[in-house]
C-alpha cells in the first residue's frame, strides 16, 4: 500500500514538472509606447486618448489603445492602413474598424488613399486616437499597403505584428 501511494505521488509530481503549463495569454503592453519600425514606416501603439465620446476600456472585455503610423521613408502616392486582431483557436483575423455607417468603402477609397499619402508625405502621421482590442486577442496586426511615387501600378505591403509574450 505504501509503495502504491509513493508511486502515485511521484507520478503526479513528475507530471507537474514535465507537463508544460498551459495558460491563456492576452495581448497587453506592459510599457507604452510600444514601437516597431522599418525603412519606410514607424508604427507605435500607445495609451488611448481619453475624453468625451471616446470609448473606455471594460475589464474582462477589451483594452483601449491609440495607434500612430509615420512615413519615415520615401514619398508615397497612396496609402491604406488596416488593423486586425486574432481570435483564439482560429486562423481568421478580425478587422478592428470598418467603413463609417456600414457604407460601401470603395466609393471614395482611392481619394482617401491619396489624401492619406499626402498627409504622411507632409510629415503628419496617421493617428488613430482610440481603438478597442479584445482581451482574448493575443495578436495585433497593422497592415500598410501603399504605392511608391514612380511605381504607381505596383502596390507594396508591410505588416507589423504585435504579439503577447
Amino acid at each position: 500500500m505504501f509503495k502504491k501511494t509513493l508511486l502515485a505521488i511521484s507520478t503526479l509530481f513528475l507530471l507537474n514538472i514535465v507537463t508544460p503549463t498551459l495558460e491563456a495569454k492576452a495581448l497587453t503592453f506592459d510599457e507604452l509606447p510600444f514601437k516597431q519600425t522599418s525603412k519606410q514606416w514607424s508604427v507605435q501603439v500607445d495609451k488611448a486618448d481619453q475624453g468625451k465620446g471616446l470609448v473606455k476600456p471594460e475589464k474582462g472585455k477589451f483594452h483601449t489603445y491609440s495607434l500612430e503610423v509615420d512615413n519615415i521613408g520615401k514619398d508615397i502616392l497612396s496609402a491604406e492602413i488596416h488593423m486586425f486582431r486574432n481570435e483564439p483557436n482560429s486562423t481568421t483575423k478580425y478587422s478592428l474598424f470598418s467603413c463609417p455607417d456600414e457604407k460601401e468603402c470603395n466609393k471614395v477609397h482611392f481619394e482617401r488613399a491619396i489624401f492619406l499619402a499626402k498627409q504622411l508625405n507632409d510629415g503628419y502621421p496617421y493617428r488613430f486616437r482610440n481603438f478597442l482590442l479584445a482581451e482574448k486577442a493575443t495578436e495585433l496586426e497593422v497592415e500598410i499597403v501603399w504605392t511608391q511615387k514612380g511605381s504607381e501600378g505596383r502596390p507594396l505591403k508591410e505588416t507589423f505584428t504585435f504579439t503577447a509574450e
